[in-house]
């Protein structure tokens, strides 16, 4: 079997667009779940890595966007979940982790098999990356409680086509197996 890795989703964030009054509430709920995934992950030597929106920013790289959003007014979001040492940190530039990034191949090269799906958006950018790592022959594990939506009515249907169609484990941070 092979080695898993945690890839938490677009939480280096500003909230600084239209969704975010929807978003936020559910992000305040998913952060415990998700601060709680990363430090289980660090103790047990899984890799973690961020993927995450360039914010439209194409000479910015990741240092210079978790800048920006630790100066922005939400920065008590990104703070706990912050990458450390030995994170690694994709930017991305659509709704799916892989579309365009070098991800594919730095899995492939980590002999990563199992992928644990973690932040937002629940009914998006996790639809997307979900559908996109079961197409690349790769299991996934999407916590419910700590991935956070826009609308909960759009993430309960994506949750369930991830499980039905992809093949996706759907459990609780508590219950995730690396």
């Amino acid at each position: 079997m092979g080695n898993s890795a945690l890839i938490v989703i677009d939480m280096i964030n500003t909230y600084d667009h239209p969704d975010a009054d929807l978003l936020i509430p559910s992000v305040r709920a998913a952060l415990p779940h998700v601060t709680r995934l990363i430090a289980q992950a660090r103790s047990e030597g899984v890799t973690v890595i961020y993927a995450n929106d360039n914010f439209g920013e194409w000479r910015s790289h990741h240092g210079e966007i978790i800048d920006k959003t630790l100066a922005g007014v939400n920065a008590e979001l990104v703070e706990p979940i912050l990458p450390d040492g030995a994170s690694l940190f994709v930017v991305k530039a659509r709704h799916s982790i892989f579309y365009e990034t070098p991800l594919t191949y730095l899995l492939s090269q980590l002999g990563v098999e199992h992928v644990v799906l973690c932040g937002q958006v629940a009914e998006q950018c996790v639809l997307y990356s979900a559908l996109d790592a079961h197409i690349r022959h790769l299991r996934v594990t999407v916590p419910r409680d700590a991935v956070a939506h826009i609308h909960e009515d759009l993430a309960n249907a994506a949750l369930r086509m991830m499980e039905r169609n992809m093949g996706a484990r759907i459990t609780t941070s508590e219950e995730v197996v690396f």
